[in-house]
Parts: C-alpha cells; sequence; structure tokens
C-alpha cells in the first residue's frame, strides 16, 4: 500500500482539519518539505511485518443452516484440531467472533466487518490448540461487541438455550448460548462492561472475568485499553479453572499485561471453605430495575455458603452505585476513539497491529448507517464531547476508577470476597424487529450496573448460577482480590457441588 505525496488540495484540507490556515506558498512550502516522510511510509510498507505464525490446519468452514442453529448463536462452524496431548484435550471450544482465528471470517456482529479474514491467530487461540483443544467455530456477538442483550448483531438476535424468545445476554451472546445448550464445552467470551458475566447469568452458565492483563487480549478486537478483558465460560467451575490455567500468563505483545501473577487455578479446586470470609454488598441489590426475585435467590445463595462454613456479613459500599456512571466516558469516548476512529487499535501502545483488521476496519466510514442504534447513539454523544469537552472527562472519570479501586480493596481486606447479583434480573424478552431505538438501548444497558465498576478497577469476578426463577436461570457474582482467582474458584467450587442449581 504505497503512500504519495498529497497534492495541494489533499494537503489544504488535512490543515484546515488541523485548524491551520495555509496559504498557497504555504501549502507548496509543506508539500515539499513532506517527500521525506512520504519516503520513510513507503519504506515501512517494504518491510516485513513480523505476524505470529500460523501452525495449526484449518478451513474457512461455514455458516450453519437455520436447523443446526437453533439459537442463532453460531456465525462459523470450522474445526481445527490442537495437538494430541494436553490439558484441553477432548474438549471442544467456541471462540467469541472478536477473537481472530486465521483462515476463519470474522464479523464482530458487525456488517461492516463481513468478509473480512483474519490473518493471524490470536495468543489464546494458539494456547488452547498447543493445550489439545479442538477449535469448532466462532460464536455471534453483539455489533462490535457494545450491548448487554443479544440483539443488535448484524446476523440476527440470539435466543436463550432456557428460553429461545428472551435473551441470551451480551455482548458474548453466543458463547454463552452455546454452553448452556450444551453444543460446546467451553467458550471464550469477552468482558468491558460485564459481557462474559452477565450472559452467563442469563444462559446458566460459570463465567470468570480475570483480573485484568491476567489473560492477553493479542489478536482480539479491542474496545478499549483500560478496560477490555477476555476469559472463559463453561457448564462446571472445574471446566473455567482449568481453560484459564492455559489461557494465562504474558505473552510478550499486550501491553494490559503489567506485573501479572499466575497461579494453577485447578489446585483451588475441592477446598474447603470453612472459616472463609465473604461479604454481601448491600448496594449489589435493590436497584430500581431489580427483579425482587432474583434478588432473594442470590441471597439463598449467601446461606448456602454460610451453610458450608463460610462467615457471611453485610457491608455497605456506596461508591458502587456511581460505578456506571465512572464506566460511561471511559466507555463512550474510549471506544469512540480507539476501536472506531482509531481503526481498532489506536496509537500509542506496544501491542501487536493486526493491520489487515486495520485496513478492513477503515471502511465501516462509508457504512457508518449500518451500525447498531446502541453504536450509534453512543459514538454520537462521545463526539459531541470530545467536540465540546475534549477528553477531560475521560480523563477524570480514570482518576476517580483509583478511588472505586481503593473503596473494594478496604473490603477485601477484611473478606475473601465480596457478593452480589451478577444482573438485576433474569433474561429479558428479545425485543421485536419493530422495537423502538428506546427499547434496543433499554434493553442493551439496563443490566450493568453491577459488572461494569469491576471492569474498570480490575478486579477478578465470577459468576456462577445458583438458582431459577420461572425457569430461567439466576446469577450469583464473587469478587475477589487482585490477581486470586483461586479464591473465588475455590469459592464457587463448593457452592456448586453442594447441590443442583437447576433445582433451585
Amino acid at each position: 500500500m504505497s503512500v504519495k505525496l498529497p497534492n495541494e488540495e489533499q494537503l489544504a484540507d488535512a490543515a484546515a482539519r488541523l485548524g491551520l490556515n495555509l496559504s498557497p506558498e504555504d501549502v507548496k512550502s509543506y508539500q515539499g518539505l513532506m517527500k521525506g516522510y512520504v519516503d520513510a511510509y513507503n519504506a515501512v510498507d517494504l518491510m516485513i511485518d513480523p505476524l505470529p505464525e500460523v501452525t495449526y490446519p484449518r478451513t474457512p468452514g461455514k455458516q450453519p443452516p437455520v436447523e443446526e442453529n437453533e439459537l442463532n448463536a453460531w456465525y462459523v462452524k470450522s474445526t481445527v484440531q490442537g495437538a494430541p496431548e494436553g490439558k484441553l484435550k477432548g474438549k471442544t471450544v467456541v471462540l467469541k467472533d472478536n477473537v481472530m482465528l486465521a483462515g476463519v471470517p470474522m464479523m464482530n456482529g458487525s456488517s461492516t466487518l463481513e468478509g473480512y479474514m483474519p490473518n493471524v491467530d490470536a495468543t489464546i487461540v494458539t494456547r488452547m490448540l498447543d493445550a489439545g483443544a479442538t477449535i469448532v467455530g466462532k460464536a455471534h456477538c453483539e455489533c462490535f461487541c457494545i450491548s448487554c442483550g443479544s440483539h443488535t448483531s448484524a446476523l440476527g438476535p440470539v435466543g436463550n438455550p432456557h428460553d429461545p424468545t428472551r435473551s441470551a445476554g451480551g455482548s458474548s451472546s453466543g458463547s454463552a448460548a452455546l454452553v448452556g445448550k450444551g453444543e460446546v464445552d467451553m467458550a471464550i467470551g469477552g468482558d468491558q462492561g460485564g459481557s462474559i458475566r452477565m450472559p452467563s447469568a442469563f444462559c446458566g452458565t460459570v463465567g470468570m472475568k480475570p483480573t485484568h492483563g491476567l489473560v492477553p487480549y493479542t489478536g482480539i478486537v479491542p474496545i478499549e485499553i483500560t478496560i477490555d478483558h477476555t476469559g472463559p465460560i463453561t457448564s462446571s467451575v472445574a471446566d473455567n479453572a482449568l481453560l484459564l490455567e492455559v489461557l494465562a500468563g504474558s505473552d510478550g505483545y499486550d501491553s494490559r499485561q503489567i506485573d501479572i501473577s499466575v497461579s494453577n487455578y485447578t489446585e483451588a479446586l475441592d477446598k474447603p471453605v470453612k472459616g472463609m470470609k465473604v461479604a454481601i454488598l448491600k448496594e449489589g441489590f435493590g436497584h430500581p430495575q431489580s427483579e425482587a426475585a432474583s434478588d432473594d435467590k442470590v441471597r439463598e445463595a449467601a446461606k448456602r455458603l454460610e451453610a458450608l462454613g463460610v462467615t457471611v456479613e453485610e457491608v455497605s459500599i456506596p461508591m458502587h452505585l456511581m460505578g456506571p456512571a465512572i464506566w460511561t466516558p471511559i466507555g463512550l469516548q474510549g471506544l469512540t476513539q480507539t476501536m472506531m476512529l482509531g481503526d481498532g487499535y489506536g496509537t500509542s501502545r506496544r501491542d501487536l497491529y493486526v493491520t489487515s483488521f486495520m485496513d478492513f476496519h477503515r471502511g465501516w466510514r462509508e457504512r457508518a448507517d449500518e451500525l447498531s442504534e446502541t453504536m450509534k447513539v453512543g459514538m454520537v454523544f462521545a463526539q459531541f464531547a470530545d467536540d465540546q469537552y475534549g477528553k477531560r472527562f475521560y480523563g477524570k472519570a480514570s482518576n476517580i476508577v483509583k478511588t472505586l479501586r481503593a473503596a473494594y480493596d478496604a473490603v477485601l481486606a477484611d473478606y475473601d470476597a465480596i457478593l452480589m447479583p451478577t444482573v438485576p434480573m433474569t433474561a429479558t424478552p428479545l425485543p421485536g424487529k419493530d422495537a423502538s431505538r428506546e427499547e434496543i438501548l433499554q434493553r442493551g444497558f439496563e443490566i450493568l450496573d453491577n459488572t461494569a465498576p469491576f471492569d474498570l478497577t480490575h478486579h477478578p469476578a465470577l459468576s456462577v448460577p445458583c438458582g431459577k426463577v420461572n425457569g430461567l436461570p439466576v446469577g450469583m457474582m464473587l469478587v475477589g482480590k487482585m490477581w486470586d482467582e483461586n479464591t473465588l474458584y475455590t469459592l464457587g467450587d463448593a457452592f456448586e457441588k453442594s447441590g443442583d442449581w437447576t433445582s433451585w
């Protein structure tokens, strides 16, 4: 992709967008001075792009027909066989469709990306294949992952495995639905506002948002570097710990990975919990949109932990209620600047930039009307905020995150985990084809109040199914100290083994 010297009109237009008023003489002068820049860009263009090697054979696969895709959870079925031996031998894994799998289509829920074929494998893909997993395809997700529901994908809504007329949660909708339905053993989800834990709560699966940076995000479409997380969705706590054990660790690319601490997570299983202390967060319950029966089910789950010998006490962290507000400038302006205007990556960090994705993704500018309503409304406000106020609210919110983190850490200094509902309600009805923009956005963002704060503060958080209300799963969330996923797995495993949640 060779770079050409800008003509006078192009140069004057670029200057005007920067607020510069150049005379015709200035333009000619600038043009002459830029030849060295053009030569440098073209020198870079001729160099080899050192991308990781793709080692496991695969085929592009295919979109399954409707009769093989009851919940519309699959985007592509494609089998990639991993190593003959390893921790994940015999396990099938589906990828959220923001995870790059070389030679297999990826659209990240958006028609503007349909037709893109990655040329690299995400780090976690290679790790799972090296561990013997069989990757069986890609699962639908929300349009650019900006929705907590399962209704904004360009190829239609994803149904809940417990009631196909209801939401599977999002944005990792297809991942949780396929695990919940029993079509795959394991799935990869992504979590910037709760998108591993929210669909897990709706679909009755186990979802872990690890500590920020524990699992490399390399080869996964970013939203915003400070809140990007990826992690496992499984049907059991044991499988979740096993998958995280394979995924975790530095890869030498991801700048999110700072002073990470890795453990053998399966060693946390089958451990006694007597004497452990769990804090029930008062502000995690009773939100305006909360369902009383769902809240009650989580309180009953806390009593089950108490019956196992866990000390359970209520605590108050008033600032928890401000988490969604703090998230908003970071989420909106961060995603607009990085994922959209920044061609998926932005600048100023030492990551692996997948330039084939950046080139393809730029095309959204000519097709912006095709984006979901959840994307468009958020982007327009972010652009307005940027035009009127610059980045000050993003910066101030980032500063306030430190205070929020300290509030949780103060409680975690005395307790092993904090407990609350993952989401305030059971799976909601899917919006109809003629749903208003207001309903689409309501269903898109009404369930993240308890999950989003921990994307900001980076604490690990585990959602475990803890019962049903009217046949729909309820999720209990356990939040732990930084890098202490083990404690959450110990508690979650003991709780899971205390009875059959589907009958509670």
